[in-house]
């Protein structure tokens, strides 16, 4: 059996706990909250260190001493992100969902989330030529 159908999210350990990671990028993806509203746009705009080809962070491992507020996922912290995107893994085990055929761990092939459409990968803008993030919001991330 699948150590994701038998483990709790806050028991896994580290490398279990990175597999579950897609590689989607989405949440590499700069995302605009409505002030009055509290609602979250997504935008196609991505992190500088996110590379467009391979959809992994050029910076990973220090990415907070770069980008301050990038999350370092943990299990206490999924029900406090309304902005996780509804196919992430950490989110949808966390709802006590199955995950989609596409996944790296599912599928046996880290290239299934691209080859399927369910990755960032061909859609993104890097954050240093995007200009203003309002010309960049979209509907696809959610």
């Amino acid at each position: 059996m699948a150590f994701w159908r038998e483990k709790p999210l806050e028991k896994m350990n580290r490398q279990e706990w990175e597999s579950l990671c897609d590689g989607c990028g989405k949440c590499c993806l700069h995302k605009l909250e409505d002030d009055e509203t509290g609602e979250i746009h997504y935008t196609n705009v991505a992190c500088r260190f996110l590379d467009p080809e391979t959809i992994k962070c050029g910076k990973y491992i220090t990415r907070q001493r770069y980008v301050g507020n990038c999350v370092v996922m943990t299990a206490d912290l999924l029900d406090k992100l309304p902005w996780m995107p509804s196919t992430c893994a950490y989110r949808l085990l966390y709802e006590g969902k199955e995950l989609p055929q596409w996944h790296p761990l599912v599928a046996g092939d880290d290239n299934a989330i691209h080859a399927a459409g369910a990755s960032v990968k061909g859609r993104v803008v890097d954050e240093r030529v995007a200009g203003d993030f309002e010309d960049h919001l979209v509907e696809w991330p959610t």
